[in-house]
């Protein structure tokens, strides 16, 4: 199987998901076959109660399906034990979220450094990789800084320095733009636009954010748990 999704970053066949509200079924996610390719920008949108927030959930191991089965960067996760879904996880999936996830007590070097820390990357390796990303992404100045100290722009670019540093497979944003004005909103897509186009970095986007939408390179929408449209652009 991991031959046949070498050049698949993301593999979903019958995927489904079932909630219980008050004792009713609640069908969120209904057989989506899916396939994301290895450096693709995609964004997946659709009205609220769509589905799109869950889906995200289970292919990033957040959340487990009712039925069916995912494959992340070649490997089959479905069946995956708590431990190697963690380790799986920290290995291969960046995640930016709405709220921006920051550890408050940590300056933003600390943030961006944690994962690899987790990894047990050396403390040289870390120091200098931090160092670039943030100067990449255009926070020179903001290493000391904590959450607390810096605006909503400038924490999200930290979530997302965080997200790539360790260089994994997939980054899962969730929309990530909803506490963004419209300007700095702009400039975070531009910003992961550009480390797709020059990094190869796979994006796979939860939105109702039409300035998401419109830069995105791959539309799919998901209508009732189910894809209702899919567009290459």
């Amino acid at each position: 199987m991991e031959a046949r999704t070498e050049s698949k970053v993301i593999l979903t066949e019958g995927l489904t998901k079932e909630y219980r509200e008050n004792g009713i079924p609640v069908q969120a996610v209904r057989g989506v076959d899916m396939t994301i390719q290895r450096g693709e920008f995609a964004a997946i949108v659709g009205p609220s109660g769509s589905g799109k927030t869950t889906f995200l959930n289970l292919i990033s191991g957040l959340d487990a399906p009712t039925s069916g089965d995912i494959w992340l960067n070649g490997k089959r996760i479905t069946d995956m034990s708590g431990a190697e879904l963690s380790d799986f996880r920290r290995d291969n999936i960046g995640f930016v979220f709405q709220a921006y996830n920051l550890i408050p007590v940590l300056s933003a070097e600390e943030n961006v450094e944690y994962v690899m820390l987790l990894q047990g990357v050396p403390a040289s390796d870390r120091r200098q990789r931090v160092q670039s990303i943030l100067a990449e992404l255009g926070l020179e100045g903001c290493e000391d800084r904590r959450p607390p100290q810096l605006s909503g722009g400038q924490q999200q670019r930290v979530a997302v320095a965080r997200a790539i540093v360790s260089e994994p497979a997939i980054v899962l944003a969730d929309e990530p733009t909803a506490n963004l004005d419209s300007r700095t909103a702009v400039d975070l897509i531009e910003m992961m636009r550009g480390l797709n186009e020059t990094k190869g970095i796979t994006f796979v986007f939860s939105t109702h954010d039409n300035r998401v939408m419109e830069r995105a390179r791959r539309l799919i929408v998901l209508r009732d748990g189910q894809i209702d449209s899919d567009e290459v652009r």
